[in-house]
């Protein structure tokens, strides 16, 4: 790992405790670019979904298939990746993950059936499974507790945005022969460009850059603090708010719009696809807002309530999803307008949430075991639930009908996770404390460490 991979921060203490690292948003710029890309050929293959379902003979259930099959993939990418950058090198593992393997997006374009597609995107979701982890650890290695919900909502938020138009512009392609081909090979392209821009100008801040109690730690002191053994991994399961944020993330159905909210509005509503492919516009405008005001909100909430105002602002949008997904997707309301309302505020309910829920773990775990809990967060715990989501959601839809299925999943599943959300009232703000003690207890040792006799 040379020294440009990895730089010791100039760590600068504002008036109001923020260590503020440098290229921190030049970083931030690579991460949601490359994220955009990243996710693009789910954006092809959801939206295109109807034109490709039409030219192979599949069922609805076939989606569900290879969303569910990637995501189960995942499990066993993401933890991979995460040790790889623990390791070896962490820039050069996300520009692997969230970059360079867009080579196997272009390899599924030229996919020749069925079974083709479903064996090459589950490779592409394993390289996808890797990056979210990485870059979630990184959020709270370029960014304080207090700026932390912004970050992520600006990711996310942008991110979401950006993805959602051209999700609206690759939807045009399904008039075109072959369209489905033509975007999967274009986002492949883009992807793999974005990798060779994060090995030029991303910089790594280190392990643990932003935490105050750290700040006056030099770099090598960081890391030998922050040296992970797999009985440490195993101690998360020790912590309670993180046990209880891996079952709300069982309980999140509401991820299923985004695979199957079009094929709904085409099988159901009676859509040409190009037609339903707007919504995905509005979902992102919805999704982006929320993200990026939404962070700054609740980033405000928790300055002012510390102990309750994140786990609150959680259960509030779990609940709000639900009764706006009763009525979005229960009640046939006619002209495609009238779903682009409902589209934008489901988008904006969900897209609340990464500003709050990642947050949430980065203060209850230290900063070396971060990239472990978001490993087993994202490629794992949200793998499993996304898997079964959509393996039972494109079953089930093929059973009852998508209507159906969006009244278990999307209302009544999301009024479960509401409740659940209750457990972290009386977890969170103890597991925050234990947090900050452990902290101030290194940062006690390593003064004793070099102080002279």
């Amino acid at each position: 790992m040379t020294a440009d991979d990895v730089r010791t921060p100039a760590l600068r203490p504002t008036d109001d405790q923020e260590i503020r690292t440098p290229h921190r948003w030049r970083n931030l710029s690579l991460m949601i670019g490359s994220s955009i890309v990243d996710n693009g050929d789910t954006q092809v293959l959801t939206t295109l979904f109807p034109t490709l379902q039409k030219a192979m003979g599949l069922q609805t259930s076939a989606l569900g298939n290879i969303s569910a099959l990637g995501r189960i993939a995942g499990v066993i990418g993401g933890p991979l990746f995460v040790y790889l950058a623990r390791k070896t090198n962490r820039k050069a593992v996300l520009a692997v993950t969230s970059g360079l393997w867009g080579v196997w997006v272009i390899a599924a374009a030229f996919s020749q059936n069925y079974l083709q597609l479903l064996i090459l995107m589950t490779v592409v979701a394993v390289g996808q499974a890797g990056a979210g982890p990485i870059v979630n650890e990184l959020f709270s290695d370029m960014f304080g507790d207090r700026k932390r919900g912004r970050a992520a909502g600006y990711f996310y938020g942008i991110g979401s945005l950006a993805g959602s138009a051209l999700g609206a512009l690759v939807g045009q392609l399904s008039r075109v022969e072959d369209g489905w081909r033509y975007g999967m090979a274009g986002i492949g392209i883009i992807t793999f460009c974005f990798g060779i821009f994060i090995l030029l100008f991303f910089r790594d801040p280190g392990v643990g850059a932003t935490e105050t109690q750290l700040a006056h730690l030099t770099d090598e002191q960081r890391k030998q603090q922050s040296r992970v053994t797999l009985a440490q991994v195993a101690s998360l399961a020790r912590i309670p708010s993180f046990v209880i944020m891996m079952g709300q993330r069982l309980l999140s159905g509401h991820l299923l719009i985004g695979t199957f909210g079009v094929t709904f509005l085409v099988q159901v509503r009676g859509f040409d696809n190009a037609v339903a492919a707007v919504v995905t516009l509005p979902f992102g405008v919805g999704y982006a807002l929320s993200a990026v005001f939404g962070g700054l909100l609740t980033d405000h909430i928790h300055r002012r309530f510390p102990t309750i105002g994140r786990v609150a602002s959680l259960q509030l949008a779990q609940l709000g999803f639900a009764v706006v997904a009763f009525f979005g997707t229960q009640v046939d309301w006619g002209p495609i307008w009238a779903y682009l309302i409902f589209w934008i505020l489901m988008g904006a309910l969900q897209g609340i949430n990464p500003g709050i829920n990642r947050p949430i773990v980065m203060s209850v775990t230290p900063p070396e075991l971060r990239g472990a809990a978001f490993a087993i967060m994202l490629a794992i715990f949200e793998t499993i639930g996304w898997a079964g989501f959509t393996f039972l959601g494109g079953h089930l839809a093929d059973a009852v009908g998508l209507q159906q299925t969006f009244l278990i999943m999307l209302v009544g599943l999301m009024v479960i996770n509401a409740a659940f959300c209750s457990l972290l009232y009386r977890t969170y703000a103890a597991d925050c404390r234990e947090v900050t003690t452990e902290l101030e207890r290194r940062a006690r040792t390593a003064d004793r460490s070099v102080r002279p006799e």
